[in-house]
């Protein structure tokens, strides 16, 4: 059964969302993330995908505090990105309750420093975040579009040890109108003993059902519950 992994992503403290990862498109759903998160928990959702918006734009872990608050009030298995560029940005991230986190941007920009986290932690610990606009990866926040094509970029990073990606397709995110089942068939085709992490596009219930349908082991998404698209009663009739 596909794994659903809700989303909190975060700028000065408060729970936002995008609209295909342009920051002045930003509208608040709640001023405490870790309210957000508990009632995630109470419908029986296990993960939780937090990016720190503020961090993944300025390049350093900024949000840290409330992925704390989030860390202290739930018992949620947490993957944490945006802004994670050295050492020390890891060592926040686990110190304040994340069990995972992925990288993006260091990984398309500082490869040898993103492999040594690999090798330190583990694939069980170190996520790829390979976010892509017309299948180049994207980094910086979305704000800069690199020349590397996505499916070499991930079947790269997979003979290196990585075991777990996550791929957002920027043109769906926030959109609502359907994930890129095609290209993730394409991912799992090229690279099939990869555990692919869909996001950005889901709408409804039945968009997840698709992505099952394709063999997607997991499946992040944030807007369609802040919208109402999804509500808190279907992910938990869909969990049982």
């Amino acid at each position: 059964m596909i794994e659903l992994v809700p989303a909190i992503d975060i700028i000065d403290g408060k729970c936002v969302r995008l609209t295909q990862g342009d920051y002045n498109s930003k509208k608040v759903y709640n001023e405490d993330p870790s309210e957000v998160a508990m009632s995630f928990e109470g419908c029986g959702m296990k993960r939780l995908h937090v990016v720190d918006l503020d961090g993944a734009r300025e390049g350093r872990v900024i949000n840290y505090r409330v992925l704390e608050r989030i860390a202290s009030r739930t018992s949620l298995v947490i993957d944490f990105g945006g802004g994670l560029k050295c050492d020390k940005d890891l060592e926040i991230a686990f110190d304040c309750g994340a069990q995972m986190v992925t990288g993006g941007s260091i990984a398309a920009k500082s490869p040898d420093v993103f492999r040594e986290w690999l090798k330190r932690f583990g694939n069980e610990r170190i996520l790829l975040g390979a976010d892509a606009k017309d299948e180049k990866i994207a980094v910086g926040g979305w704000q800069e579009t690199t020349a590397m094509e996505l499916i070499p970029y991930i079947e790269a990073y997979h003979k290196d040890g990585i075991t777990k990606v996550i791929c957002t397709d920027i043109d769906r995110d926030g959109m609502l109108q359907g994930p890129s089942t095609i290209l993730y068939k394409k991912i799992l085709d090229a690279v099939p003993d990869i555990y692919l992490i869909a996001s950005g596009g889901v709408g409804s219930i039945k968009d997840i059902e698709e992505l099952e349908a394709a063999g997607v082991p997991e499946v992040i998404f944030g807007k369609a519950i802040y919208e109402g698209k999804i509500t808190l009663k279907e992910l938990e009739n869909f969990n049982s």
